[in-house]
């Protein structure tokens, strides 16, 4: 669990941005015409405690079964609801004692947190992103995109509060594109993955295993202050 005492604190994965050019592919992805963002959140980087575009499942019963138990078959629960839609939602849960931001969960654990399970099991969710960025010891900020892609889907999931809706994104052991950087990274999904992840609770624990796809890394070589 990363937890920030305040919005904005670089932790690892606590910076990302969002390009405009990103919304023909989600409209493409949900099927969803009849949308528009507020221009504000368009073309900048996105910190905990930001509004920002996130995709979930059209019908909420789609995404309310809940994860099978470990032994259990492996039914589909995708043909329920079936579609999507982007909603803007605020990232970050509220901390313990309503202090801070809590922005990233475990893949390996999230179900074993009571502040996480509930929202894995019936309200995941993907996160699209142009880049995301990431410090290394000596404090040199990578940025981190996918070859031929200029789309990244982050999995994780949300929650609702009195302020509306809040999402977290789900993070994993790096892969070797991200480890020379850091020890962890987002879970990242192929495009194809979008629909399982959100809609079909029976690929859930199967997907939160798996390993990212290997990802390219740029250096802008020059330290960058973490606070």
């Amino acid at each position: 669990m990363e937890y920030s005492g305040k919005a904005g604190r670089n932790f690892m994965c606590g910076r990302y941005h969002f390009s405009a050019e990103l919304l023909d592919e989600i409209r493409d992805i949900t099927e969803q015409k009849d949308w528009k963002l507020e221009l504000g959140v368009l073309d900048r980087d996105i910190h905990p405690g930001d509004m920002a575009p996130v995709i979930v499942a059209a019908l909420e019963e789609a995404s309310n079964v809940p994860a099978p138990a470990k032994n259990a078959g492996t039914a589909s629960y995708a043909g329920r609801g079936g579609s999507l839609r982007v909603c803007r939602q605020k990232w970050g849960y509220p901390g313990p004692g309503g202090k801070g931001l809590v922005f990233n969960a475990r893949s390996e654990s999230v179900f074993e947190k009571r502040m996480f399970r509930d929202s894995v099991s019936m309200r995941r969710a993907v996160i699209p992103v142009s880049w995301f960025y990431e410090w290394n010891k000596n404090k040199e900020k990578f940025t981190f995109t996918k070859e031929g892609s200029r789309i990244l889907f982050l999995a994780g999931f949300y929650g609702r509060y009195e302020d509306g809706e809040h999402f977290v994104i789900l993070t994993t052991q790096a892969n070797a594109s991200m480890a020379p950087v850091h020890s962890r990274m987002p879970l990242v999904l192929e495009r194809e993955q979008v629909r399982e992840w959100i809609l079909d609770s029976a690929k859930t624990k199967e997907l939160l295993g798996q390993e990212p796809p290997q990802l390219e890394r740029d250096c802008e070589y020059e330290q960058q202050t973490l606070f």
